[in-house]
């Protein structure tokens, strides 16, 4: 069993209680959300009060879906002082918050070592920018303890944690049962290595699966010298290997779609669900 779900800000827009019953009735069973994705929401760390995480909570419940993950994708190898410590302080923030709200997690992505959070291969892979980042992560991870929430880091090609051995090595050093991984299989993947995509994913299943918390799914295609990211359905992807791990090593997992749209989204989940029938 998998529990597919969707960004809140992929779907249809409409007042908030309204968008998630939109959700639920698309057959979703959890959403990925960014309070600063929410029009007329505030991810400002100052409001993000016990009464604002009930609220909600009980908005959730009562749409029967779960929210799969807090977002709070900010660089935290930003290498201004000053502007590092606002996005640690908006990190602790959202874990309090996440406490509250009863999410699965805080998830993040793992930055740039530049304040434009840009790729640059040669800066972004360096050992240099691996040390920043962990350094930069201590201390969110011991909040994220204090909180008791999980903190999820997500691995990006074009990021500092670019592949799975990099965040195998964050993992061990950090040694916190509340830092685990996002998956998202599409982002291990650049043109440096397109063509092995297959062995790129079975590598991060074999090195990260026991850590791996939840899941995001979507599909990808050649775009120049680029990668696209599309909905599931939409490209070259073969999920088999992906949902096979999930329903053989992670029962009830969290698995959000991604760059889908409001009249795609059900294909892209009908998409994964024909995978999973197979499987099953």
């Amino acid at each position: 069993m998998i529990q597919l779900g969707i960004r809140f800000h992929d779907t249809k827009e409409l007042p908030f209680e309204e968008r998630l019953k939109e959700i639920k009735g698309q057959g979703f069973d959890c959403v990925h959300i960014a309070l600063s994705k929410v029009p007329g929401f505030t991810a400002d760390p100052a409001a993000l009060t016990p009464g604002y995480a009930m609220y909600l909570r009980n908005a959730f419940r009562k749409a029967e879906l779960d929210v799969a993950v807090l977002g709070c994708y900010l660089n935290l190898a930003n290498p201004n002082a000053e502007k590092l410590s606002q996005i640690q302080d908006k990190y602790y923030a959202h874990l309090r918050f996440a406490s509250v709200l009863g999410c699965g997690m805080v998830g993040t992505e793992t930055g740039a070592p530049n304040e434009s959070y840009s790729y640059d291969k040669e800066a972004c892979h360096s050992k240099e920018a691996l040390e920043t980042f962990i350094t930069n992560l201590r201390p969110v991870v011991k909040c994220a303890e204090q909180m008791g929430v999980i903190f999820a880091i997500e691995p990006v090609y074009r990021h500092i944690v670019y592949d799975a051995k990099r965040a195998r090595q964050v993992l061990d050093r950090i040694e916190s049962p509340n830092l685990q991984i996002i998956f998202d299989p599409v982002n291990l993947i650049w043109t440096d290595n397109y063509d092995r995509r297959s062995e790129v994913i079975d590598e991060a299943i074999d090195i990260l699966g026991k850590d791996i918390a939840m899941i995001h799914l979507k599909d990808c295609v050649p775009d120049g010298d680029s990668i696209k990211s599309v909905g599931c359905g939409f490209g070259e992807m073969d999920y088999t290997n992906i949902i096979k791990f999930a329903l053989e090593k992670k029962p009830f997992i969290h698995a959000t779609l991604e760059n889908t749209k409001p009249d795609t989204a059900i294909r892209s989940r009908q998409c994964i669900e024909k995978v999973i029938e197979a499987l099953g």
